[in-house]
């Protein structure tokens, strides 16, 4: 399997066909058995636990059908948590958090939780934390899989918006409508393209 610096791909399949873990290789939470990863130039296979957890800190952002945000931390602070695990200044982070919540119409929800949040707020924060770092790719799974059809449709326009700024954008989903937007579609089945 190859990809282009810079395309949107959709990962399509049955329930069980290797959709998420395809996705858990790309992101180098999970490491292959056989075979190389090749991520822009550098074998990210023969990486050690630490060097592959600087890659995916700086170079992947992740979006998550589930959101996966901190529940004590504020909407700000979920954005500003892989700036403060990659070791950016506070000068550094607060003028990026900042344009995030702007960028993302976040700015009068920067002090909630999540649990005061919607969906589709929780959504956006995500997608900001995803981005804040400025990767190279984005791989999302699922992302609109717990919104309403009007919130999903946004989440995948700002989604898209980033692939035109030269972003890869890999998108796992269920949903033939959202998977034919992207520029080349994968099919799964029994764990094999």
């Amino acid at each position: 399997l190859q990809m282009a610096a810079g395309e949107y791909v959709a990962v399509m399949g049955p329930s069980g066909s290797g959709k998420s873990t395809l996705l858990n290789l790309l992101g180098l939470l999970d490491r292959p058995n056989a075979g190389t990863y090749r991520l822009e130039g550098c074998d990210v296979t023969t990486l050690s636990a630490e060097e592959q957890a600087r890659v995916r800190s700086e170079r992947i952002g992740f979006v998550f059908q589930s959101f996966h945000l901190v529940p004590r931390l504020t909407a700000a602070e979920n954005i500003t948590l892989p700036m403060v695990l990659a070791g950016l200044p506070p000068t550094a982070r607060d003028e990026r958090v900042r344009r995030a919540l702007r960028d993302y119409g976040l700015e009068n929800r920067a002090d909630h939780r999540p649990d005061q949040l919607s969906g589709g707020q929780r959504q956006r924060v995500a997608i900001a934390r995803a981005t804040i770092m400025q990767p190279a790719m984005i791989l999302a799974d699922e992302p609109t899989g717990n919104l309403d059809r009007a919130t999903g449709e946004e989440v995948v326009r700002l989604l898209e918006e980033l692939n035109t700024t030269g972003v890869t954008l890999i998108v796992v989903t269920h949903d033939a409508t959202l998977g034919a937007r992207a520029h080349r579609q994968l099919l799964m089945e029994d764990g094999a393209l």
